[in-house]
């Protein structure tokens, strides 16, 4: 599911044995520019995710509200898609704009989770914790360059292939059994209702420009995954592996199919977010990816 690749849906960068492809490159650098485009990225793919949400639901408990070149959301209760995202790249929040918002997750019984970029301008962190913010968690988001082009792997006796919208809710299926069953490596993962898990996956999925994968180990359904182009940016907005099935090259799979494709359609940049220290992280830095920066995730609760 959405940002993480694993996200918080990823648990499952899962293959131990994949190993470094590009030894001797240079690791990609990521200055004030790049994260700007990657939070804007990230912004709009949790705006849409939350869109698919409010139509779902048509009850009008959802939100979306510009904030300052990010946005913040409400889906439903209990939702990955619940916080603030993308700010501290388009001057500071109107402090008017901040009550609004805090007035609006107040209203719903719902804390304001809010996530900064470690290269955002400063002074937003300043601005939180004077408003009674304080920090909760990390996150970390990497990259890896896409200019020389990706090549596919292959895995034995794994095929990936693209899901079509006439087996959506299998895939649906598959990724929230794998969601359900996070990797215990590295910092514990924030973990969401089985029924929240499916509907967010299913409202991922309907965000225009998502494409969906599924892997099939030994002819058997074993894990699938997403992403979507966003200014030539590769957003890997969720994989997972189901237990089963983990430790057998599944991710590997996925991920490399992926990247092969978005290389394709002319991306520069592929990005993912993981927990610090996971088996995702761990495994993504094996196939190429370089940590680019870290985000602060701060909560204010009603």
């Amino acid at each position: 599911m959405l940002g993480r690749d694993e996200a918080w849906m990823s648990p499952g960068l899962d293959d131990a044995r994949s190993r470094p492809t590009d030894a001797g490159r240079v690791p990609l650098f990521c200055g004030s520019e790049l994260a700007a485009r990657i939070e804007r990225a990230e912004a709009q793919l949790i705006a849409e995710a939350t869109e698919a949400s409010r139509r779902r639901r048509a009850d009008g408990s959802g939100f979306v509200i510009p904030v300052a070149g990010g946005v913040a959301t409400f889906a439903e209760q209990d939702s990955p898609y619940n916080k603030v995202a993308g700010l501290g790249f388009g001057g500071l929040p109107d402090p008017a704009v901040l009550d609004e918002v805090e007035r609006a997750f107040a209203g719903r019984g719902a804390a304001v989770q809010a996530e900064l970029a470690s290269l955002a301008d400063p002074a937003l962190v300043d601005m939180l914790t004077e408003r009674g913010y304080r920090l909760a968690a990390f996150e970390n988001v990497l990259g890896r360059d896409l200019s020389a082009g990706s090549r596919p792997v292959e895995v034995p006796g794994i095929e990936v292939r693209r899901s079509g919208p006439d087996e959506l809710d299998t895939w649906v299926e598959l990724v929230t059994d794998a969601g359900a069953h996070p990797d215990t490596q590295g910092i514990p993962m924030e973990e969401f209702p089985r029924d929240v898990l499916e509907r967010a996956e299913r409202d991922s999925a309907a965000i225009n420009g998502i494409r969906r994968y599924v892997a099939l180990r030994h002819g058997q359904p074993a894990g699938g995954a997403s992403f979507r182009v966003a200014a030539g940016i590769a957003q890997l907005t969720g994989a997972g592996t189901v237990p089963a099935h983990r430790r057998n090259g599944v991710q590997t799979a996925l991920l490399a199919a992926r990247l092969a494709d978005a290389a394709a359609e002319g991306c520069d940049v592929a990005v993912v977010t993981t927990q610090p220290g996971s088996k995702s992280q761990q495994n993504v830095q094996r196939r190429g990816f370089d940590l680019l920066y870290t985000r602060a995730v701060l909560l204010k609760h009603p």
